[in-house]
Parts: C-alpha cells; sequence; structure tokens
C-alpha cells in the first residue's frame, strides 16, 4: 500500500460513496484526512467510521461563504493540506431537449465550479509550503460522451481541461494537478440492477468486471503520494478498459 504518512489530504463529498472509499484509503495508508459533506453531522457519522487521524468539516462547494470557511478551519485545525481531492458532484441526467436550464447550472456549479472554488481556496497556503498534489475525480464519460448526460459530461471535461491548464500553470511552483477517471464502479446504483442489465454493463468491459471504490481509491492515493512527483496534467483512466485513451 501506498505510504502517505505525514501527509494531510482533503476530500470533498466523502461521506459515502466513492469518496468514503478514498478517505478510508487515504486514511489506512497514514495520512490525516479532512473528510468533508455539506452537513456537519454527516461528515462526523463518516468520520467516526473510519476512525484514526479523520476530521469532519462542512462543505457545500456551491457556496463560495463554505468553502472558505472549511479552507480557514482545516488550515486552522490541521496546519496545513499537501493534497486535495476534488469528489463532490451531481447528476441531473436528462436528453439534451428536455434538459432544463437549472439542471444544467446545478451541475456545471457542482461538479465544475465547485472544485475549483476549491482549488482557489487552497492555492495561497499550497503555493506558501511550496507543494501540494490536487487529483480531480471525473469520469470516463469525459471522454467517451454519454447519451442523457450533456451537462455532466460537459462539467467532467471542463474540470480535466481546468486540470491541465492548472498543471501547466503552477508545475514551477511546485504544485502538481491530475485527473481520476473511473469508469463502470460498485455503487448502490449498480447493485440494484438486474441481472441482464448487470451482463450488459460487464459485456463492454474488457477485464470483466466493474471497479470498487477502492479501486478508485489506490489511483487517487498513488497521486497524492511522492511516488507521482514526476507526474502532472494526466488523466488516469481507471475502467477495466472500457475506453482506451
Amino acid at each position: 500500500m501506498t505510504n502517505l504518512t505525514g501527509k494531510t489530504i482533503l476530500v470533498t463529498g466523502s461521506n459515502r460513496g466513492i469518496g468514503y472509499e478514498i478517505a478510508l484509503l487515504l486514511a489506512k495508508a497514514g495520512a490525516t484526512v479532512a473528510i468533508t459533506a455539506r452537513s456537519l453531522d454527516a461528515a462526523k457519522e463518516a468520520a467516526a467510521k473510519i476512525g484514526g487521524d479523520v476530521h469532519p468539516f462542512a462543505l457545500d462547494v456551491t457556496d463560495a461563504d463554505s468553502v472558505d470557511k472549511c479552507a480557514e478551519e482545516a488550515l486552522g485545525k490541521l496546519g496545513k493540506v499537501d493534497a486535495i481531492v476534488n469528489n463532490a458532484g451531481i447528476t441531473r441526467d436528462n436528453l439534451a431537449m428536455r434538459m432544463k436550464k437549472e439542471d444544467w447550472d446545478a451541475v456545471i456549479d457542482s461538479n465544475l465550479t465547485g472544485a475549483f472554488r476549491v482549488i482557489q481556496a487552497f492555492l495561497r497556503p499550497m503555493l506558501k509550503q511550496k507543494g501540494g498534489s490536487v487529483i480531480n475525480i471525473t469520469s470516463v464519460v469525459a471522454a467517451s460522451g454519454n447519451p442523457g448526460q450533456p451537462n455532466y459530461c460537459a462539467a467532467k471535461a471542463g474540470l480535466e481541461g481546468l486540470t491541465r491548464s492548472l498543471a501547466l500553470e503552477y508545475a514551477g511552483k511546485g504544485l502538481r494537478f491530475n485527473c481520476v477517471a473511473p469508469g463502470f464502479i460498485e455503487t448502490d446504483m449498480t447493485a440494484a440492477l438486474k441481472e441482464e442489465q448487470r451482463a450488459a454493463f460487464l459485456a463492454r468491459i474488457p477485464l470483466g468486471r466493474l471497479g470498487s471504490g477502492e479501486d478508485v481509491a489506490k489511483a487517487v492515493a498513488f497521486l497524492a503520494s511522492d511516488d507521482s512527483s514526476y507526474i502532472t496534467g494526466q488523466i488516469l483512466h481507471v475502467n477495466g478498459g472500457l475506453y482506451l485513451a
């Protein structure tokens, strides 16, 4: 397992799902983890389940004041943040001709602008400490597209473009920016699939299985560690061969 002893890492949207699995593995690898959720109670509950050096904070990435407050509190309590994992996001799926403006705006604001707000809030502290790693969680659909998800695909593709731009902008300052792009991952939603639906998913994946939250978390841990110190501006696909970048 990647050794993250001495690293302090903040994970957005980490009270459940893939974000929780990321926070769990980072803590097991020795990191101090700032776990966040819109509700402080939800963050506290997740932190208690993980145990160890895990600290809960309230964070709504769509609210600039909430982002600034979380950054201030996290830095005040933990002293530093060595890495950020931008995982928080939502879906509001529909065909383009039926999509409401508010559903488009909500997904762009949460999945793209929200990640930028978080990055911006921690840029100065990371620059002062002359080092840091930002890992943005995107999706295979940022590259492949997906019918019925124009807002989600656009947001995730935009996040990949933002990542490359910031990688170039801050490479000389010791900051690295990368993405992890999951494919089909085991979730509550996929667990509820009918057998024929699951078989159809699996038929599209060369490795023949859905990914796990831990698969994604291991990629994140690598990019947060010093083992990846010569890697920036990259999209690490974790999709079992579903899409070959």
